[in-house]
């Protein structure tokens, strides 16, 4: 008798004989490019919402958007359903299960989706969601590839639908505090900046899971999608914190947190590009299932200045925001100005001054409008058509960094970077990597990578 995976790739493949899968040379009927323009409203007035990843993360961000006045949820779809299943039950009568995401995405009665899938899946379902005219809120990582990112940005141009990344802590006060103070000046000028995210899972990381049976009803066919294909580990599956542990299906814990921490600096400092990435790192100390490194260090080269990144979960100092000695996940961003440093991580920020460089500097008054939340301001800039402050054409300048930092990381060498073109420069193999080659018949949409 057939195992249950042979059993879900035939299924798959059955499937894909009439649905057509996203990328391949004959798009469906209903896969037709639309524009959200074009789109009509719903019959009660209300942003219809689908949910794609019925996760921890996608659960969260759904209750987020319930809770808006204007918002209802009408489907939701995973390829585990007891996770499907679950979601559904909360949002009856109005949610329908969905087994094929491609199916929500063109459903009738959603106007805009949340993707909280894991990263590999990120750019597949987020250009359909563009192309069949459906705003969408996208979890970070935005992406794990130049390639990815610049495609996704360009297909919400494209097809003119509202996009937020999920940075939710861009919403916060007290990033916003932060960057009032960076403008005022008072740090002087700065031309380092140094970002970290640490924590210490030493010996084992997420562990081994010497048995792994597939979960009744699991569609592992399609879990992989366009990623190399390897055998079902329930630890991989586990959750979003999990997959940081598998270099396919995240990219690692940078493109993890990093999005959360270097969006301050580039916020703060309104920086674009960086010109040159260096990175370096490894798997040098865990054991257990996974295979991506557990600590990565990044210099990054902007035009004024050099930002760095450390990745360590096999040490979790955290130097003036260390706290109680125990350790734990910490994570901060230093801004070294000729005038003095300031320090700050989600909650807080501190002020070093440089002997008396800052005497009699006064604290700016608050003047960033505060959000009503990451998932509401999107809800909101869907009514007026408005791109929200994390948006893709912001959120590109911090994931572009990121990706090419992995993709120096597995080059083992550093990588020259054209803001203007958005090319990599003088590496011919970089260049060519930038893009990536998916798991047939998953096809990586090309025609997207021109603005």
């Amino acid at each position: 008798m057939p195992n249950e995976t042979e059993i879900s790739r035939r299924q798959f493949i059955e499937k894909a004989a009439t649905l057509t899968a996203i990328g391949l040379a004959a798009p469906p009927v209903w896969a037709t490019p639309k524009t959200a323009s074009a789109r009509q409203p719903s019959l009660n007035g209300k942003i219809q919402l689908g949910l794609i990843g019925c996760g921890g993360q996608g659960q969260s961000n759904l209750r987020a958007c319930a809770k808006h006045p204007d918002a209802v949820v009408t489907a939701a779809c995973d390829v585990w359903p007891d996770r499907v299943q679950h979601v559904a039950a909360h949002y009856q009568p109005t949610c329908k299960i969905y087994r094929d995401w491609r199916e929500l995405i063109h459903a009738p009665d959603v106007d805009a989706v949340i993707i909280a899938t894991p990263p590999h899946w990120h750019t597949l379902q987020a250009i359909e969601a563009c192309r069949a005219g459906k705003d969408l809120y996208l979890q970070k990582p935005m992406t794990l590839h130049l390639g990815e990112s610049l495609a996704v940005r360009n297909a919400v141009r494209r097809h003119g639908v509202i996009s937020q990344i999920g940075t939710q802590i861009h919403a916060s006060e007290n990033y916003r505090r932060v960057v009032e103070y960076m403008r005022s000046g008072n740090l002087g000028a700065v031309a380092t900046v140094r970002t970290f995210n640490v924590m210490n899972q030493t010996p084992l990381g997420v562990g081994r899971s010497p048995e792994n049976p597939l979960p009744e009803g699991f569609d592992w066919e399609m879990w992989i999608g366009p990623a190399p294909m390897r055998a079902f580990n329930r630890l991989l599956v586990q959750d979003s914190f999990n997959h940081g542990s598998w270099m396919d299906y995240s990219g690692g814990w940078t493109p993890g947190m990093a999005p959360h921490i270097i969006d301050l600096p580039i916020w703060a400092l309104d920086l674009g590009y960086p010109t040159e990435i260096s990175s370096t790192g490894g798997r040098l100390v865990l054991q257990d299932d996974g295979d991506a490194y557990d600590n990565h260090e990044v210099l990054w080269r902007y035009p004024q200045l050099t930002m760095t990144w450390m990745s360590s979960l096999t040490n979790s100092y955290g130097f003036d925001l260390h706290g109680e000695p125990v350790p734990r996940r910490r994570l901060g961003i230093y801004f070294h100005g000729t005038n003095g440093t300031l320090y700050a991580n989600y909650s807080t920020f501190q002020i070093v001054p440089e002997g008396d460089k800052m005497k009699d500097r006064p604290t700016p008054p608050p003047s960033i409008p505060p959000s009503p939340g990451h998932e509401h301001e999107w809800l909101d800039c869907i009514k007026t058509r408005q791109q929200p402050s994390c948006n893709v054409f912001y959120h590109t300048r911090v994931d572009v960094p990121i990706v090419l930092s992995l993709l120096s990381l597995k080059l083992g060498r550093s990588l020259r970077f054209d803001p203007a073109k958005e090319q990599i420069v003088g590496d011919r193999e970089a260049a060519q990597r930038a893009v990536p080659t998916y798991r047939k018949p998953w096809r990586f949409p090309k025609e997207y990578l021109k603005a």
